[in-house]
């Protein structure tokens, strides 16, 4: 895949793209998250190198939480992208009515 069509298919501009690849500037999150899509995989792809999903950091935070919370977050850990996103808009939606 070309630059031409990673520029197309994200809305980032070429010159852009090459200063990434080039290791000259480094991409937000969101920049991330669009050159994921462009190339058609998960954002975690981009950064991770191996077999597999990568292993999630525990924070001492995760420790101290619930049962049911881990269980949440291995949950949403598991979604596929779509679905994550689905739940993160809803979950917002109800959270602003």
């Amino acid at each position: 895949m070309s630059q031409g069509d990673v520029e197309r298919r994200s809305g980032l501009l070429r010159s852009y793209i090459s200063r990434v690849e080039g290791g000259y500037t480094a991409p937000s999150l969101p920049t991330l998250d669009k050159f994921a899509q462009a190339l058609g995989v998960e954002p975690y792809q981009l950064l991770f190198r191996g077999e597999g999903k990568p292993a999630a950091v525990k924070t001492q935070e995760q420790e101290s939480l619930s049962k049911p919370a881990k269980k949440l977050i291995k949950m949403f850990n598991d979604m596929s992208s779509p679905d994550r996103k689905l739940l993160l808009t809803v979950a917002g939606k109800i959270a602003k009515s």
